[in-house]
């Protein structure tokens, strides 16, 4: 998946010679947290709600001298932000989340904003890949780390008739000779599914149902 796909296009953006007053209007009446800061059609930064309350004075802080909403966007805006490119991968760009502990970029094609992604398009990115919005049920699975364990598994949710919703793949924390397989299936009931797969001898971690 690229970015291009789950990407705002329709972007709110801001100039490094507005005002924190400008930046609080905008941001209270687009119901927004973040914005690019564009001069003359370039990116040249990001503001932040907590970028705008580090900004603010507390209720606690005696009135400075200077009316910190006139502050220019400029003095309180992270410059040179990192930005993606719309035909960047997802998985790539949520790296780039985590590793740096961000909560948005803007998206830059030919040194123009097309766009800008933020931690809540990739959790909304990561539900709907997952399944998770849709009725169903989740069996975990552990098998061994081999080519051919994920279509094992599968033939038993075929043979079932049971439309796989998604399947995520991630190791064993405790033994790297073993893989999980997480599976979202469009069913509510999964006991006989369950059942069928510990007869073919997997490992069926989730849900963990008693046996007899």
């Amino acid at each position: 998946m690229l970015v291009e796909e789950i990407m705002k296009k329709d972007v709110f953006t801001l100039r490094s010679d507005q005002t924190v007053q400008d930046v609080l209007d905008l941001f209270e009446e687009k119901r927004i947290r973040h914005a690019p800061i564009v001069d003359d059609g370039k990116v040249v930064g990001i503001v932040t709600d907590r970028d705008l309350k580090d900004a603010l004075p507390s209720m606690f802080t005696v009135t400075p001298k200077v009316n910190p909403y006139e502050k220019k966007v400029l003095e309180i805006m992270t410059a040179n932000p990192i930005i993606a490119h719309p035909l960047d991968f997802v998985e790539e760009i949520a790296l780039v989340f985590y590793e740096n502990k961000i909560g948005c970029l803007p998206v830059v094609s030919q040194n123009e904003l097309v766009g800008f992604l933020t931690e809540t398009d990739l959790l909304y990115t990561y539900i709907e890949l997952t399944g998770a919005h849709q009725p169903g049920s989740q069996i975990e699975i552990k098998v061994p780390n081999r080519s051919g364990a994920l279509y094992e598994v599968s033939k038993v949710f075929y043979e079932h008739k049971v439309n796989v919703l998604s399947v995520l793949v991630y190791p064993d924390r405790e033994d790297n000779s073993n893989k999980i397989l997480a599976f979202r299936i469009k069913t509510m009931n999964p006991i006989s599914i369950i059942e069928d797969l510990r007869k073919e001898g997997f490992d069926v971690l989730w849900p963990n149902l008693m046996q007899e």
